[in-house]
C-alpha cells in the first residue's frame, strides 16, 4: 500500500504543481510567479537555517542533562525533510515544507508522524513470522500474550555480588 501511494505521489504531485503554476502564471504573470518562486526559496533558506540551528541547541542540551532527545531528533529529520521540499520548485511541496519547518506547525507534524510510524511498526509486527515464536497471535501486543504454566523455566538471578562472595 505503501509502494502505491509513493508511486502515485512521484507521479501526481509533479503534474499538480506544473498544473499550479500555470494557473498561478496566468493569473499574476510569468515573471512575477518566477519572482515568487525565488522569494519562497530565499524565505524557506532562512527559516531552514534559523530553525536548524535551533533544534542543534535543543539537541545538545538535552545531551548535557543526560535525556534521550527524541523530540530534538524528530525535529532535526523534519527541518531536513522540510528543506528538501523546500527546494523542488512548486507551491504545493512549499507548503508541505513550510509545515515541517515553522516552530508552530512542526508539533502537529511530529504527532502525524508518530501517528503514522506506530500504525506502521504494528502492521509490521502482525506480518513477523516470529509472532507465534513469542507466543502471540498475529496481530496481537506481546504485553497481551497470554502465560501459559509449561512456559515457566524455574531458576534464580544472580548478580555480580553473588559471584564476588564465591
Amino acid at each position: 500500500m505503501l509502494r502505491i501511494g509513493l508511486f502515485l505521489a512521484f507521479l501526481v504531485v509533479p503534474v499538480l504543481e506544473i498544473w499550479l503554476l500555470i494557473q498561478i502564471g496566468q493569473v499574476i504573470g510569468g515573471w512575477q510567479t518566477v519572482g515568487l518562486l525565488i522569494a519562497d526559496s530565499l524565505l524557506g533558506a532562512w527559516l531552514v537555517r534559523r530553525e536548524g540551528r535551533r533544534a542543534w541547541a535543543a539537541l545538545q542540551n538535552a545531551l548535557e542533562s543526560g535525556r534521550m532527545p527524541d523530540k530534538e531528533l524528530a525535529d532535526g529529520g523534519m527541518i531536513v525533510a522540510g528543506g528538501a521540499l523546500l527546494l523542488t520548485p512548486g507551491f504545493i511541496t512549499d507548503v508541505f515544507g513550510f509545515a515541517l519547518i515553522l516552530p508552530f506547525t512542526r508539533p502537529l507534524a511530529r504527532r502525524a508522524l508518530a501517528w503514522f510510524l506506530a500504525r506502521r511498526v504494528k502492521a509490521m509486527a502482525a506480518r513477523s513470522p516470529y509472532g507465534p515464536l513469542l507466543g502471540q497471535h498475529p496481530g496481537q501486543h506481546p504485553a497481551q500474550s497470554p502465560q501459559r504454566p509449561g512456559n515457566v523455566v524455574p531458576g534464580q538471578v544472580l548478580d555480580d555480588d553473588d559471584f564476588a562472595e564465591r
